[in-house]
């Protein structure tokens, strides 16, 4: 089984039909086999999603996703520590580096070995993880 994380970017990407990755991020979730693929996501990007569907009609989708997610288990909450180190990478960058959100998951998908994600924020790329679209 593949695991993918779903990151912000892709999920506002896959729910906005005007958002202008929204035809790839459309087509890469259909082109996944439901059956052999596993998603997961974190507490934090579901509350980033939230804030930033908060004045959109799709914001019923996030609600639905989150719920989902946390039935399956696959709605994580962050360690600690991961947090703690994120919090410490952030206050070390600059302007237009990574959000906390991004430094978060990428804890947590290095914790669970987890190397493609739902996005194409070209911070996980910078990370080493393989963005989906």
């Amino acid at each position: 089984m593949t695991t993918i994380f779903f990151d912000t970017a892709g999920l506002i990407a896959l729910w906005d039909r005007r958002d202008q990755w929204h035809t790839a991020a459309k087509a890469c979730l259909v082109s996944l086999d439901a059956n052999t693929t596993r998603y997961i996501t974190t507490s934090y990007v579901m509350i980033e999603c939230a804030s930033y569907a908060s004045r959109r009609a799709y914001r019923t989708e996030v609600v639905r996703m989150r719920d989902e997610l946390g039935m399956a288990g696959d709605l994580l909450e962050p360690l600690p520590a991961e947090v703690h180190s994120a919090w410490d990478e952030y206050a070390r960058g600059i302007a237009g580096t990574a959000s906390l959100v991004d430094l978060v998951s990428f804890a947590v998908m290095r914790r669970l070995g987890i190397t493609q994600a739902f996005t194409n924020d070209k911070h996980f790329s910078a990370a080493g993880f393989e963005v989906m679209f």
